[in-house]
């Protein structure tokens, strides 16, 4: 609730020095969540600079972002692992607990007045967890930032690098306890609550205010929190109150920053070009993920070519098979990227959170760097098997024309898809109805003459009825029957397809389809699968 990121319906109003909450919010504050979500193949240093980079003015000196990175290193005591690989289930990295240190970095980077970390030290060792904390009490004294920090049973240790505490009880929440660390041993003694010897006193605090325990006393210290800490506490909301500080827009003007309207402190095109070096860089890295989307194409096309070898001197029932075997190949061959898709979006949900930089950005960069690797291999695809099968060269310029823009429409549909569906398996739920819906339909597996006059209209929103039909057409006007076989192959086809191309009207449908799906896209990553607190 304080860092504004509650999902779910609360009351309530928080107060940044007295005054209200803006739209602005975001540019003081940061938020550090349970998890590290950051790409495997990322560096250290490239993790902590995405987001002071993000988080800087654009009119600031390029040095000022190279050594704010350096003292963030040096701070989180992570300067020997600054080229090192965050690392995953792809690639070996660093440990945990130093993963834990980089998620903390970059939410200091952000240069945030206010630094929000919930469970930080969760499912680290002992000692990982002490260097965690240590290390935001270093960055918080050294750098002036106030880090608020939800944490469950520290070793004594780590409690005692807090300066002050707050306790509440479970279900519901009640405040039992808010001062000075140090403080907290003599407050309970006060209250017949006194910490036990050879007893972790965070602990002891736990059980105390966790109702159903043996030592549960929460009703008793939340009544003792109101007679005694309350009226002093509720006091001093008062007085700041009456007294208002800066507001947030007036505390980012007193240190330079160009104020507008919108939470991010970068343009459009700073947030875009920072997304596509991150992008290329790793693409780059990653080897798999750059040579599978053009190999396994090749790979596909090579295969399906040779079964259809020199099927420019055969019948013309035969160069229908391939285009419809070329056709549905493309059709399925983006079902391979919805994983990607939907990892990639996860990961842009969280740092748009952040309002590091916005959904669209995120669709765009996509559109540019994978769309077009895609395309190519689809363009290998057709390629090689237009090349082994043989075709004439004008029957093969409107196959290739056909079939990447059909590819285009169905790498369009799984962005779309993997934009609005939770998971990879509700994504291939969704797309599986249309793909088979319009691979049916496409006049040749169902024509209009054999489908009922009630599901015509499917042909007309088809995109693979309008790519078979273009193509078959063609193969029909090139194709010269010699036997009456061939003759008949050529009477058969014509009967299938009685309608002609339409070339202008799925030209038309093709590409209002595409940029439906683009629109939706983005809708889809803005509105849908938000981060739920």
């Amino acid at each position: 609730i304080l860092a504004m990121k509650k999902t779910s319906k609360h009351e309530g109003e928080v107060f940044v020095n007295g005054q209200q909450r803006g739209v602005l919010f975001p540019r003081i504050a940061a938020y550090v969540s349970q998890e590290d979500f950051m790409p495997a193949y990322w560096t250290v240093e490239e993790a902590i600079r995405f987001n002071a980079v993000l988080k800087r003015q654009p009119q600031r000196k390029h040095q000022a972002v190279d050594g704010w990175v350096d003292l963030l290193l040096s701070a989180f005591s992570l300067g020997d692992l600054a080229d090192s690989r965050i690392g995953g289930m792809e690639t070996r990295g660093i440990s945990g607990g130093q993963r834990r240190r980089v998620t903390l970095a970059r939410g200091v980077a952000a240069h945030a007045s206010l630094l929000f970390c919930d469970e930080p030290t969760s499912g680290l060792s002992a000692t990982d967890a002490e260097l965690c904390v240590k290390a935001l009490r270093t960055v918080s004294k050294r750098l002036g930032v106030l880090c608020f920090v939800v944490i469950h049973q520290p070793r004594h240790e780590v409690a005692q690098l807090f300066d002050d505490l707050v306790l509440l009880t479970t279900n519901p929440g009640r405040m039992a306890f808010c001062g000075p660390m140090g403080s907290a041993e003599g407050y309970f003694a006060e209250h017949d609550c006194p910490v036990p010897a050879n007893v972790n006193p965070t602990d002891h605090y736990m059980d105390l205010l966790t109702p159903g325990t043996r030592l549960d006393k929460a009703n008793d210290l939340v009544a003792a929190f109101a007679r005694s800490q309350k009226q002093g506490i509720d006091m001093q909301v008062s007085e700041a109150l009456d007294s208002p500080g800066q507001t947030v827009e007036e505390m980012l003007q007193a240190e330079g920053e160009r104020v507008g309207r919108r939470p991010y402190a970068v343009g459009f095109c700073k947030q875009l070009a920072t997304i596509l070096r991150r992008k290329v860089r790793l693409l780059l890295r990653n080897q798999m993920a750059l040579v599978l989307p053009l190999v396994v194409p090749m790979v596909q096309g090579c295969i399906t070519g040779f079964m259809f070898a020199g099927i420019g001197e055969r019948g013309l029932l035969r160069q229908v098979m391939f285009a419809f075997c070329l056709l549905t190949m493309l059709c399925l061959a983006g079902t391979m990227s919805l994983i990607t898709i939907v990892t990639d979006r996860i990961l842009m949900k969280h740092e748009a959170e952040e309002r590091l930089y916005c959904e669209g950005v995120s669709a765009l960069a996509s559109f540019l760097v994978d769309a077009p690797l895609a395309l190519i291999g689809a363009l290998l695809n057709v390629l090689i098997m237009v090349r082994i099968a043989g075709l004439d060269p004008e029957v093969f310029l409107t196959v290739l024309k056909w079939a990447l823009l059909l590819f285009v429409v169905y790498d369009s549909l799984f962005a779309f898809v993997g934009a609005v569906a939770r998971d990879t398996r509700q994504a291939q739920i969704l797309a599986t109805p249309f793909i088979s819906v319009f691979m049916l339909f496409n006049g040749f597996v169902i024509s209009k003459t054999d489908a009922p006059a009630a599901l015509h209209w499917i042909f007309d929103i088809s995109p693979n009825a309008y790519a078979m039909q273009s193509i078959v057409l063609v193969m029909t006007d090139h194709f010269e029957p010699t036997t009456l076989d061939g003759m008949m192959e050529k009477s058969q086809v014509q009967e299938q397809f009685p309608d002609g191309a339409h070339e202008r009207r799925g030209l038309v449908l093709m590409l209002l389809m595409v940029a439906v799906l683009r629109t939706g896209q983005f809708v889809g990553l803005k509105w849908c699968n938000n981060v739920q607190r």
